[in-house]
């Protein structure tokens, strides 16, 4: 399996996942935590790259930064990439790209980006999540 449809997949799961989870800002671990930055952008071919920062500790199976954008419809959410993540308590950056299913325009967003590993504990790939964050940017035309 190549990266990016590993990357891919990760990010699905970690969607569906969090459509049942309750929100949060972060971890309670405040070593891990994710940022956004307060803008995004769109490309001329509809291509949506959002960004931010993360920090997180322990992992023990690959761990990756997914993000997902919605206008209009909160509980449509659109994914937009994944990005491996290095947990070693350091402060990283992020920056995910991807074409939405359905076209989102410049303006008001919300964005939700997670840092998530695939624990292999108990045999199968479960996901453990290290921080969550919610919140409303600007998507402006690049």
């Amino acid at each position: 399996m190549s990266l990016r449809s590993a990357l891919g997949t990760a990010a699905g799961a970690a969607l569906l996942l969090l459509a049942g989870a309750p929100a949060a800002t972060a971890s309670a671990d405040s070593y891990e935590t994710v940022t956004v930055d307060p803008t995004g952008s769109i490309a001329p071919d509809g291509t949506v790259t959002l960004s931010g920062t993360y920090r997180c500790l322990g992992n023990s199976g690959p761990a990756y930064v997914s993000s997902s954008v919605s206008q209009g419809d909160p509980s449509v959410r659109h994914g937009i990439g994944g990005t491996q993540a290095v947990c070693d308590g350091m402060e990283h950056a992020w920056e995910n790209s991807g074409k939405p299913s359905h076209p989102v325009t410049p303006g008001a967003a919300h964005v939700e980006a997670t840092v998530m590993e695939l624990s292999a504990g108990s045999g199968l790939p479960l996901p453990r999540f290290h921080a969550v964050r919610q919140q409303d940017i600007t998507l402006s035309a690049s």
